[in-house]
């Protein structure tokens, strides 16, 4: 199983996605060993002082593909689900100065908490799905897809040229352009789509 990432896909009004649209997407993977399922609680890692979230839309991909075509990349979702990408900014921030990789500041143990998954049925329009988290009962990010730089397709269209695409790959869509913010021991996140509540746990 695959998981990866796409980095700043979204803006804060739909005239912007054209002249940020330049076809240079930002992906990067994390390790299957960095997930949480079933809304367990997140232990805040012992090696960083700055722990940031973002909240964002995870797609699983239901069929194997390679060289996707854009019009028939959506047909290659079987379930959305949403996730939080947790960045140890410190960590990263080091290795971005010394041009290093990204994986000790994005792929730890714990790095991405994800939701129980609900059909892509459920979601007739992917270029209209609202998500929000709240943490300690406060509404700190809001998103919708229609504000996305990069559509699920385009993305799907993209990464296909690179590798293949198999069963239950998991790919984080991007978080809404504004909100993301630091996160501290004992903060209480929910995670939700079109309202409904599916990711709902606890720093720890």
């Amino acid at each position: 199983m695959k998981i990866l990432a796409i980095g700043k896909n979204y803006v804060n009004n739909k005239e912007e996605i054209i002249d940020n649209k330049t076809g240079n997407q930002i992906i990067f993977s994390k390790p299957e060993s960095s997930l949480v399922r079933d809304n367990k609680d997140v232990v805040y890692p012992s090696f960083t002082n700055q722990l940031n979230y973002e909240i964002e839309l995870v797609i699983k991909i239901g069929k194997k593909g390679k060289d996707i075509r854009l019009e028939d990349a959506a047909s290659y979702i079987s379930e959305i689900g949403v996730g939080i990408d947790y960045t140890a900014k410190d960590v990263f921030n080091a290795c971005r100065e010394t041009k290093g990789p990204w994986d000790l500041g994005k792929g730890f143990d714990g790095a991405a908490p994800i939701s129980k998954f609900k059909p892509v049925s459920n979601f007739p329009k992917l270029n209209d799905i609202n998500f929000n988290l709240v943490i300690n009962g406060d509404e700190k990010q809001v998103g919708n897809t229609a504000l996305m730089i990069y559509t699920f397709s385009d993305i799907i269209a993209f990464i296909s040229k690179y590798m293949t695409l198999e069963p239950d790959d998991l790919i984080f869509t991007g978080t809404p352009a504004v909100g993301a913010g630091e996160i501290f021991k004992g903060d209480h996140l929910q995670c939700f789509i079109e309202g409904e509540l599916l990711l709902d746990f606890k720093m720890i």
